[in-house]
C-alpha cells in the first residue's frame, strides 16, 4: 500500500495546530517535494526527547492462530447497484491446520447469510450456524482430520454500506465494497465497482479468514452489465454473455495469495495493452484508465516493464506472477494497493502530457511493483510485521529513482522520507515491529514506511550491495509464498553475510527513537580530534551501535576512516600533517538520525565543492545562507549552484538571489533570465520565475511573456503570479484572460492573487472552480477560499455555505471534509450555521476527524 508518503497525516495535522511550521507542500507522490531545510535535522535538546509521548499501548497484538487452512476460494457474485449490495457465492476448500476440528469460523462481516452447505461429490447438505454480523461459525457435523479437505458453500448478500465507518490516515475508509455514482445521477462521474482489503475489509464483501498469515488460491466469476470492464487477481479465463445484456467474466488466479489481496474493479475503463518479457514468455502488462486518458496511459505507466526487469535481475528473483495490471479508479480511500496482479490506483495519477511535464507518480507505480515479491509473495505474518512490506516498498522508490534518474535523486527522495519520519517522531516515537498497538491501522505511519525504507538503506551500506541484494534474494526464495517476521529476514542476511546482526535488528527494528548526534573536531599539533556524543534520551531510545565512515580531505585529497560509534560519548584521533580543509561526519550521508556539526565558512564552501553527494552538497548551501559574515563570497557560491547537475541544488541556489542587490546583478539577473525560459526542469523554471519578480529593476517583461506560455502549468502559474504582482500590468486583461482556465496551477495561482486582494466578486469563480479540483490541489484551493471568505460579505458567504456544508460531510477523502469545514470556521457565525457545524461533528465516523474537529473548536 502507498500511503501518499504518509503527507495527508502531516496535512491535517498542520492545519489544526495552525503552525506547524508553514504551509505543507502536497504529497509527494502528487507534485515534487520540499528540499530538506536542515544538515539532516536540527539538534534536539535531551528535555525534548523527555516530552515525546510513547503509544498508548494496550494488549499484546498476536499473530492469527491457525485453526483451519483456507486453501481455495471460489466466488461467484452480482451487483445490486440501487441497493449498493453484492449477491454472492462462496465455495471455500479448506482444511484444520493441525488439530481436528468439528467446526470452523469465518470472518464475515455485515452480511446476510441465505445458506450455509457442506458440498460432497454430488450432494449438498445443510449445516448448522451461528452468526453475530462478523464471525460465522458453522458446525460441520463431524471431526475432520488434518489430512482431510472439505468444501462449504455460503449464499449471502454484503451490504457495505450499512457497515459502520472505520479507517485510518492511509486508508480513509474501511467497508471493504465501493458502488461509485450507482445511481449515475453525477454526470461528471463515472460509474464504478471496485475494491479494498487492506487490513482486513475483504471479509466486508466475501467470507474469509481474514489474516496477513493466510494464503488462498482463488476463482472469482463476476456478472455484470455487458458495458462493463471488469478487472481481478490472476488471469481472464473466458468472458460469457448473457441473456438480459449481463456478462460473466471467469477470473482465476492459481497462485497463493492473502485474502486481503483479492481484487475486483468494475466500469468503463480503457485498456491499454502492454507486455513484459520473461524468461517464460511474454507476460500481459495492461493499463485501465478513464477513456479520456487513454492517449497518456503509456506516458503514465510505460516504464512498467522496464521496472520489472530492473526489479527481477537486482533481486535474482523473476517476477512470478501470469500478468500485472494497473487500474486507476475514481474516490479511492488511499494512494494506492498492491492486490496480486492487479494493482489500484487513486485518480491524481491519470494525468496529461503536459501534466507529466512537472512531475510524474514513478515512485507510487515503482512501491506497488515491488510489493509483488515483497508483501504479496513473501507477506507479514501479521500487522505488527508491516514493515517488512512497507519498508521495502518505500525504498523501492530509492532504487528505481537510483538506476532510473542517478544517485542525487534518490539521495533527495531518501532525505524527504526522513524528514517525513523526523516530523512523526517530535509526537510519537514506536517500535518498528508492534506487538502492542490500539489498532492495526496505527501501523500505517513515517516509522513503517520512511524509517524503514531509510533503515534499509543503511543495512545496504553496512553489508555492501553484493551481499545485501543475495540476502534479499535468499530471504524471498526461502520465503516464497510464506507469511513471515522480522527474524526471518535477519536470518537470511545472517546466512549469507555470515555476521551476526542481532544488534542491527534490535536497535532498528525491534527499538524506538533515532540517534541525535552531536560531532565536534578540531585539529592540534598533527592531530585531528573528532568528539562524537549521542545525546538521544536513552531511557527510551538505544545507545545505537553506528558503524560509518568520516571523510577527511587535506592537500586535496580524501581518505574516509571507518570507525564504530557505540558509547554515548567517543574521541576519535587520526594523525595527519596539516589541518583538513574538511570533516564530514558519515561520509557515505547514510545514518538516519538527527546530527549537529558546525563547520566554518570556509569548511562549508570546501564542502559543497568537493563532497560530491547531494546532501553534503545541499547541507553546506542550507548552512552559507544563514552565514552573515561575508555575503560577496556566499554569493558566488551560489551563483555557481545555479549551475548545479541536479535541479534541487539549482533550485534552492535561486532562492538565495530573492530581492537581490548585490554585486554582479546584471549577470546574476542574466543568468536567471536564462535558467526561466531555458532550465530543463520545470520547477527550476518556474522558481526562476519567481525570484526574478523579486528583483528591482530586472526588466523581465520579455521572459515573463515567453514563460507564461511555456508548456509546463507550474511555470505559467509562477509567471500568471509574477504578472500580477508586477506594478503598472494590466491586471484585468491578464485575469479576463485566465479565469475561465482549467488548468489547476492557473487556478490555484488566481484563488491565492483573488484572496489576497479580498476580490469578493469572485465568490461564484471559486464556488465554479471547486468543482475542477481535486485531491491535495483542492485540499490548498480552499484555504484559498478561506481565506477570502473570512471578511465576505453576507451575500457571498450563503452563497458559499451550501457547498462547503456538503463537502464537510460528503466528500470522499477526510482531509477535503476537513477542508470544507476549514472554511465553514472562517464564515462569520450564525445559529443556522452553529447547528449545521455541530451536526456535521456528530455525523463524522472518523473519529481521527472529530478529535481535529474537536481540537479546531468552531
Amino acid at each position: 500500500m502507498k500511503n501518499i508518503k504518509l503527507a495527508l497525516i502531516t496535512l491535517i495535522f498542520l492545519v489544526v495546530n495552525a503552525c506547524k511550521v508553514s504551509e505543507p507542500k502536497p504529497p509527494s507522490v502528487i507534485t515534487e517535494p520540499e528540499p530538506p531545510t536542515t544538515e539532516v535535522a536540527v539538534i534536539e535538546e535531551k528535555d525534548t526527547v523527555k516530552k515525546i509521548t510513547l503509544s498508548p499501548y494496550v494488549n499484546y497484538q498476536s499473530s492469527r492462530e491457525h485453526e483451519t487452512d483456507l486453501i481455495h476460494t471460489k466466488l461467484a457474485v452480482s451487483f445490486d447497484w440501487e441497493k449498493q449490495y453484492l449477491n454472492g457465492t462462496a465455495t471455500l476448500e479448506l482444511k484444520p491446520w493441525f488439530y481436528k476440528m468439528s467446526n470452523v469460523t469465518l470472518d464475515a462481516k455485515g452480511f446476510d447469510i441465505h445458506s450455509v452447505k457442506l458440498v460432497e461429490a454430488r450432494s449438498k447438505k445443510d449445516l448448522k450456524y451461528d452468526y453475530d454480523n462478523a464471525k460465522l461459525v458453522i458446525d460441520l457435523g463431524r471431526a475432520y482430520s488434518r489430512d482431510e479437505n472439505y468444501f462449504v458453500e455460503i449464499k449471502y448478500t454484503a451490504k457495505p454500506n450499512e457497515l459502520p465507518k472505520g479507517g485510518s490516515a492511509a486508508i480513509t475508509e474501511d467497508k471493504g465494497l465501493y458502488f461509485i455514482n450507482a445511481d449515475g445521477s453525477d454526470t461528471d462521474k463515472p460509474q464504478q465497482i471496485w475494491t479494498q482489503g487492506e487490513t482486513e475489509a475483504s471479509s466486508k464483501w466475501f467470507p474469509t479468514i481474514d489474516a496477513p498469515n493466510e494464503k488462498m488460491t482463488q476463482e472469482i466469476y463476476m456478472t455484470v452489465k455487458d458495458e462493463f470492464t471488469t478487472l481481478s487477481n490472476g488471469v481472464l479465463v473466458y468472458s460469457k454473455k448473457n441473456s438480459g445484456g449481463t456478462r460473466t467474466d471467469y477470473w482465476k488466479m492459481d497462485l497463493p495469495h492473502a485474502p486481503y489481496l483479492v481484487m475486483m474493479a468494475v466500469g468503463k475503463f480503457a485498456v491499454v495493452k502492454d507486455s513484459w518479457k520473461s524468461s517464460k514468455g511474454n507476460i500481459p502488462v495492461n493499463y485501465y484508465v478513464e477513456p479520456e486518458y487513454e492517449q497518456y496511459a503509456k506516458a503514465i505507466f510505460g516504464n512498467t516493464p522496464e521496472m520489472m526487469t530492473y526489479f527481477s535481475d537486482l533481486l535474482g528473483y523473476e517476477y512470478v506472477w501470469p500478468k500485472y495490471s494497473q487500474i486507476v479508479v475514481r474516490d479511492y480511500v488511499s494512494g494506492a494497493m498492491e492486490n496480486t496482479t492487479a494493482s489500484i490506483f487513486m485518480e491524481q495519477l491519470q494525468m496529461t502530457d503536459v501534466e507529466l511535464i512537472d512531475g510524474n507518480m514513478e515512485d507510487v507505480i515503482a512501491h506497488e511493483l515491488f510489493h509483488h515479491w515483497f508483501g504479496d509473495l513473501v507477506t507479514c505474518e501479521s500487522w505488527s510485521n508491516l514493515p517488512l512490506n512497507e519498508s521495502f516498498a518505500d525504498y523501492s522508490e530509492y532504487l528505481w529513482q537510483e538506476y532510473k534518474l542517478g544517485v542525487d535523486a534518490a539521495d533527495y527522495h531518501n532525505q524527504v522520507g526522513m524528514d517525513g519520519y523526523l516530523a512523526e517522531s517530535q509526537e510519537k516515537q514506536v517500535d518498528m515491529i508492534r506487538f502492542e498497538y490500539n489498532s492495526q491501522e496505527d501501523m500505517f505511519d513515517a516509522h513503517s514506511y520512511s524509517k524503514g525504507g531509510r533503515i534499509l538503506h543503511m543495512l545496504r551500506k553496512y553489508v555492501g550491495d553484493d551481499a545485501f541484494f543475495a540476502s534479499l534474494q535468499h530471504y524471498l526464495k526461502k520465503n516464497e509464498f510464506k507469511s513471515v517476521e522480522i527474524h526471518d529476514l535477519r536470518i537470511a542476511f545472517e546466512a549469507i553475510t555470515g555476521e551476526d546482526l542481532n544488534w542491527f535488528f534490535s536497535q532498528w527494528f525491534l527499538s524506538a527513537g533515532h540517534p541525535i548526534i552531536d560531532v565536534k573536531h578540531s585539529y592540534k599539533e598533527g592531530v585531528l580530534t573528532v568528539d562524537v556524543a549521542q545525546l538521544q534520551n536513552i531511557e527510551n531510545t538505544p545507545v545505537y551501535k553506528l558503524p560509518l565512515k568520516i571523510d577527511v580531505w587535506a592537500s586535496d585529497k580524501l581518505t574516509s576512516y571507518p570507525v564504530v560509534i557505540q558509547a554515548t560519548e567517543e574521541k576519535f584521533e587520526f594523525a595527519m600533517a596539516e589541518k583538513p580543509q574538511l570533516v564530514l561526519f558519515d561520509g557515505d550521508q547514510q545514518l538516519l538520525g538527527v546530527i549537529n556539526h558546525p563547520k566554518s565558512l570556509e569548511e562549508n564552501i570546501y564542502q559543497y565543492y568537493n563532497s560530491g553527494k547531494f546532501l553534503s552538497r545541499y547541507n553546506a548551501l542550507e548552512n552559507m545562507m544563514s552565514d552573515t559574515t561575508a555575503v560577496n563570497k556566499i554569493q558566488e557560491v551560489f551563483a555557481n549552484a545555479l549551475d548545479d547537475p541536479f535541479w534541487v541544488i539549482r533550485d534552492e541556489a535561486l532562492n538565495m538571489f530573492e530581492n537581490y542587490e548585490g554585486d554582479f546583478k546584471d549577470d546574476i539577473v542574466a543568468k536567471i533570465k536564462k535558467m526561466a525560459t531555458d532550465d530543463k526542469k520545470s520547477l527550476v523554471r518556474a522558481t526562476a520565475v519567481e525570484v526574478l519578480s523579486s528583483i528591482v529593476g530586472a526588466d523581465a517583461g520579455d521572459v515573463m511573456a515567453k514563460a507564461i506560455e511555456d508548456k509546463s502549468n507550474t511555470v505559467k502559474g509562477a509567471a500568471l503570479g509574477a504578472l500580477l504582482r508586477t506594478e503598472g500590468a494590466e491586471k484585468d486583461k491578464i485575469i479576463a484572460k485566465y479565469q475561465d482556465s482549467d488548468d489547476v496551477q492557473i487556478i490555484s495561482t488566481l484563488a491565492v492573487y483573488f484572496a489576497e486582494e479580498e476580490d469578493y466578486s469572485k465568490n461564484d469563480w471559486f464556488l465554479k472552480s471547486i468543482e475542477v479540483l481535486k485531491g491535495p490541489d483542492l485540499y490548498y484551493y480552499l484555504q484559498s477560499y478561506a481565506a477570502l471568505l473570512t471578511k465576505a460579505p453576507m451575500e457571498a458567504t450563503t452563497k458559499a455555505a451550501p457547498k462547503l456544508i456538503d463537502m464537510a460531510r460528503n466528500a470522499s477523502m477526510d482531509f477535503i471534509r476537513l477542508a470544507a469545514y476549514g472554511c465553514l470556521n472562517a464564515i462569520p457565525e450564525t445559529e443556522e450555521l452553529k447547528a449545521t457545524k455541530l451536526d456535521i461533528r456528530a455525523n463524522e465516523t472518523s473519529e481521527r476527524l472529530k478529535r481535529y474537529y474537536s481540537q479546531m473548536g468552531g
